[in-house]
């Protein structure tokens, strides 16, 4: 990302944070804050009250983690609505009250920023991510500090803004990447040579530990790298604009809590994320309809015969996006087809030529404003479109509905970047990166000070 300004500590806004959490309007500013966390010794483990991040919990694992644990996070980020969503969200402020009475979750004695690292298993490869989780100034698009690349969907908005206002508190971090000068980094490795607050390993095999940043040298150090860098959202779009939401429902409050918002931070100059697609399913669009609205040969799509299988279509696609060309795979959960196009006219006619190159070549681009637009004219709405990471998750989706599902290509991160750094959003749930922090870890309640 490319570095900005600093400004001096003289014109930085004061906060209620100290020195360490002065807002730098040029930068990003990451203020320590008072975590709470789980009492290992009054749950079955940490592994079993940790989630997921709510927008990728399935039916059957929010059912798996609710029974694996009654203390387990998935109830406060998706509180059963008896009957409602408004209900839901009281009984998860009711919850999260009732489990810090009992000491359940616990409150840090002091303000910390905290260290992440994540490790995945060495049969996948034992990539290693680390970054600080804090309480980040939320600043607003013209700001131009964190850097959104992908557009929001209201429901989802009002829904975490209802959580967040009734709980008061902010229940998982969101994901932002950065490029520092290695100072920040430097607290970062010198800390984890140090006792961690805590280790667990989810059952996916990667390992998560925590420790704290307390020392004020150390939080300066991350406050000046910081107060120079802008940050890209790489996962929670929805959770941010909640953020600027409530911010500015609370704007009347001097030294709001409001003002902040729970981020984990990683300088992706030393530890790059992984960027995966994420994938539609169109519930009501059987394969053969999606198939026979492409047209006759010869016209703005090729679509090939059916290939012998998944890891065949999937390898194709790829054959196919290393020529440049949009490709999507398109499936009813047995029978797999590799569609390509459109052809220039189909294009111009679909997407603005005022938009940069890059942004009208998109797969979702070409996915939502061709293909859902014009030619299935599918309605954007949960009824008629799934949003699913896994791969082998939208072909059986598919299958079950008897819809298609249709399988993206996933886009480089260089391309994500450029995009927001124009502030040229990309079309919602475009991409997926990762490693995605677990929540339950440490969370954030905006009336511990």
């Amino acid at each position: 990302m490319p570095r900005v300004s600093a400004v001096s500590a003289d014109d930085a806004e004061e906060s209620r944070y100290g020195d360490a959490g002065r807002v730098a309007a040029a930068g990003l500013s990451l203020a320590p804050f008072r975590g709470l966390r789980y009492d290992p010794g009054r749950v079955t483990s940490l592994a079993a009250v940790t989630s997921p991040p709510y927008d990728v919990v399935d039916a059957d694992g929010r059912l798996r983690l609710e029974t694996g644990d009654p203390h387990n996070v998935v109830r406060l980020i998706l509180p059963r609505p008896e009957p409602t969503a408004e209900s839901g969200y009281r009984r998860a402020a009711a919850l999260l009250s009732a489990w810090q009475r009992s000491g359940v979750l616990t409150a840090d004695p002091a303000p910390a920023l905290y260290v992440y690292e994540q490790q995945a298993p060495p049969e996948e490869g034992g990539a290693l991510q680390r970054g600080l989780i804090g309480a980040l100034a939320v600043s607003g698009p013209r700001a131009g500090v964190v850097l959104p690349h992908e557009e929001v969907m209201p429901r989802p908005v009002a829904d975490r803004v209802g959580l967040m206002r009734t709980t008061k508190a902010n229940l998982e971090p969101i994901l932002l990447t950065y490029r520092g000068d290695g100072t920040a980094a430097e607290v970062i490795e010198r800390t984890v040579g140090t006792p961690s607050l805590l280790t667990t390993t989810t059952s996916d095999g990667t390992t998560h530990r925590l420790w704290s940043v307390t020392d004020p040298h150390d939080l300066r150090v991350v406050s000046r790298d910081l107060a120079t860098c802008r940050a890209l959202i790489a996962d929670g779009h929805h959770r941010w604009a909640m953020y600027l939401r409530l911010q500015r429902e609370h704007r009347y409050l001097a030294h709001s809590p409001w003002d902040r918002g729970l981020v984990l931070l990683v300088d992706t100059a030393r530890y790059p994320l992984r960027v995966r697609a994420i994938h539609r399913v169109l519930h009501r669009l059987p394969l053969r309809d999606a198939l026979a609205a492409l047209g006759s040969p010869g016209g703005s799509w090729t679509v090939t015969d059916p290939l012998p299988g998944q890891d065949a279509a999937l390898a194709a696609q790829d054959r196919a996006k290393a020529t440049g060309q949009n490709a999507f795979v398109l499936t009813g959960g047995d029978e797999f087809r590799l569609v390509t196009g459109p052809d220039a006219a189909t294009l111009d006619a679909a997407v603005p030529a005022d938009r940069p190159e890059e942004y009208r070549r998109l797969d979702a681009t070409v996915l939502h404003s061709v293909l859902l637009d014009r030619v299935w004219r599918v309605p954007d709405s949960p009824e008629h479109i799934g949003y699913v990471h896994d791969t082998d998750a939208a072909v059986r989706e598919a299958a079950q509905t008897g819809g298609t599902a249709v399988l993206l290509h996933p886009v480089a991160e260089g391309v994500v970047r450029r995009l927001a750094e124009q502030g040229v959003t990309m079309p919602r749930k475009s991409t997926s990166f990762g490693p995605k922090p677990a929540t339950g870890l440490v969370l954030r309640s905006l009336l511990l000070g």
